[in-house]
Order: structure tokens, then C-alpha cells, then sequence
């Protein structure tokens, strides 16, 4: 199966790296729209990592559940406060099942893309399908692909440039869809470096799975305050709905 998972060394420091990504203005929205969405209901996320979202959404009183791959970045949650009230099942979003039945499964920060076959990306959909009661939403967060960055002839790009984190962004196969992301980080006064591939999906691409998994687009927004999306948007929120 080709996944990535996340080992001790980057779950160490992947908050204190991605602090940015856990400040509230950011975190906020995603929290309102899944806890609108859920309407009461209990939720599902997918590549839960250490708790960004689901742990302030559960102290919302919304029921939260996650499958994590990482046994290193479930463990760095349940360390924390409140994780007591978030049941993480350590296995993968394309086979792993939970018991009960959710009216929200979400997906966020490109998770989906460390699926990195299209077949395993569409078992990610059928997955969620089956977790879904009706006209339950299928919540993803994902980029649009940014090829047309890329200057001609040339195969990576600079994503992030900041004093302690430098990303590339490498092209590598271009018919498969998979490209690298490396990182080069300064945290916790020690020097990190990670790379690992990821399969980059089209919108188009994204709505094809979905309906192979019974899921009809409902919405798609730029961003989580709910910007409309637009074909430069470098980003998106879709929501599906099992019908």
C-alpha cells in the first residue's frame, strides 16, 4: 500500500514546526463549518495527526473520532489535554473502519495526497462513503496543483523560504501525478530534514472519485471561510454528500 507515514522524528516537532497552521484564526474556521456541517451529529476525521482540528472541535461538544497512520503522531494527541474525549484508531483511511456512523468524515492539509496511488486515493472516498449516514458530508481540504509555478524546462519550485524551514516542491512523474516535498527545518535547536512523495489530484479528478464512491460535489470553496472558488484558486474546501 502507498502511504506515508509520519515517523518519531517529524511528530517531535511537526507542531511546533506547523505553529502557525494551529494559531485560531486559522483553526477557527475549519472548527465552524465542520461543527455547522455535523448539525448535532458525530464526526470523523481521516489523517487525524496530532489533534490541530479535532481537539477544539471536540471541546465544542461535538462526538470526534480519528484514524491515524502514525502510531508517533496519534501518540503526540492522546498526550494531550482533552484527548480523552477523541478516540484514535491507529490504521489507514483506505481500509480502516470504526463502528459507528458519522454525519461528517473530513480530510485536511492535503492528507489525502500521502494516498499516493489513485486507486488507494478513490479507496479513501469509498471509506468514508461507508462511514457516512445519508446526505452525510465528506469534507476535503486540498490544493489545486500548481504546475503552471513552475518555469519551463525547470522541475521543482521553492513553496516555503523562511529562516528556519525551507521547502521544495519536486515534479518527478508527471503521468502518475507524484511529486516530492523536502523540507529542510530548524526546531528545538537541531536540524531536520524530511522528504516524502505525494500523489497531487485535479478537481476534476477529485469529483470523478467521488462519484465512483456515491458521493455527489455539493460545494466547493476556496478557502474555509467559504471564498468562491475559482479556477486560479491555489486551494480548496469540497464538500460531498452521500446520497
Amino acid at each position: 500500500m502507498a502511504l506515508v507515514v509520519w515517523d518519531e522524528e517529524i511528530a517531535a516537532v511537526y507542531d511546533e514546526t506547523y505553529e502557525a497552521k494551529f494559531a485560531p484564526e486559522v483553526v477557527d474556521p475549519m472548527v465552524d463549518l465542520l461543527d455547522h456541517l455535523a448539525d448535532g451529529g458525530a464526526v470523523l476525521e481521516f489523517a487525524v495527526g496530532t489533534g490541530r482540528v479535532a481537539l477544539p472541535l471536540s471541546a465544542r461538544g461535538v462526538m470526534v473520532q480519528g484514524i491515524e497512520l502514525s502510531p508517533a503522531m496519534a501518540a503526540r494527541l492522546n498526550a494531550k489535554p482533552g484527548s480523552e474525549r477523541v478516540r484514535v484508531t491507529v490504521g489507514d483511511m483506505c481500509t480502516t473502519r470504526v463502528g459507528d456512523e458519522f454525519s461528517v468524515v473530513y480530510i485536511v492539509a492535503n492528507s489525502l495526497m500521502n494516498v499516493t496511488t489513485q486507486h488507494e486515493q478513490l479507496s479513501v472516498f469509498t471509506n468514508a462513503a461507508r462511514h457516512l449516514r445519508t446526505r452525510g458530508s465528506f469534507v476535503v481540504e486540498l490544493i489545486v496543483p500548481q504546475l503552471q509555478k513552475v518555469p519551463p524546462g525547470e522541475t521543482a519550485r521553492v513553496f516555503t523560504l523562511e529562516p528556519d524551514h525551507v521547502g521544495i516542491e519536486t515534479f518527478d512523474d508527471l503521468v502518475g501525478q507524484i511529486a516530492w516535498s523536502h523540507h529542510w527545518m530548524h526546531v528545538q535547536d537541531r536540524f531536520v530534514r524530511h522528504s516524502a512523495p505525494y500523489r497531487y489530484v485535479w478537481p476534476g479528478e477529485l469529483d470523478l472519485m467521488g462519484a465512483l464512491a456515491g458521493l455527489r460535489l455539493r460545494d466547493r470553496w476556496a478557502d474555509w471561510h467559504r471564498a468562491p472558488f475559482r479556477s486560479d484558486s491555489p486551494a480548496q474546501v469540497a464538500v460531498f454528500e452521500k446520497s
